[in-house]
């Protein structure tokens, strides 16, 4: 799994090693600035801003917040949030932060999260939505108001719009 941060000078990955690489480009090339050892592999992770961004790991309830230490320079986990529980998060629904709405969306096992940041900078579970099954694909729209998912379970192609509350 990949993000790239809203400058556009650092990309983060995980993957089956246990180990949350930061890359940043700098002098025409891209370098491993940090490598962060996590507890288990990573399945989703998504930049909030250039100091702060999430980590999912496969399985379990929790996502881990990173933020960069403004001293020195480095990531470290800060915080946790608890989601619903499940087996496996989906690699092929990756988390996105609207930043607009202030919100991160997350697919887990069988669940849609929708985890908003609050004015304080804490991250709540606002909404789930539970599907029959985790064969469950698709994004966000480019404006931010619509969820399509496609069921692969029931052949069908879904619709939701995004509503304020």
């Amino acid at each position: 799994m990949l993000s790239l941060n809203d400058q556009q000078n650092q990309v983060i990955s995980c993957g089956h090693d246990n180990l949350i690489l930061i890359i940043e480009f700098s002098n025409r090339n891209w370098n491993v600035i940090q490598k962060v050892k996590a507890d288990c592999i990573g399945r989703q992770l998504c930049f909030i801003n250039n100091n702060q961004f999430t980590f999912k790991p496969k399985s379990g309830n929790l996502m881990h917040i990173y933020e960069m230490n403004s001293v020195t320079k480095q990531f470290t986990k800060t915080k946790d949030i608890i989601i619903n529980q499940g087996d496996d998060c989906q690699i092929l629904f990756p988390q996105q932060y609207l930043k607009q709405k202030q919100v991160l969306t997350n697919r887990h096992d069988k669940f849609d999260n929708f985890i908003r940041k609050t004015q304080n900078g804490e991250f709540r579970l606002e909404q789930s939505i539970l599907f029959g099954s985790n064969s469950i694909f698709g994004p966000l729209s480019d404006e931010e108001n619509y969820l399509i998912t496609w069921n692969d379970s029931s052949k069908e192609i879904q619709i939701r719009k995004y509503k304020e509350e």
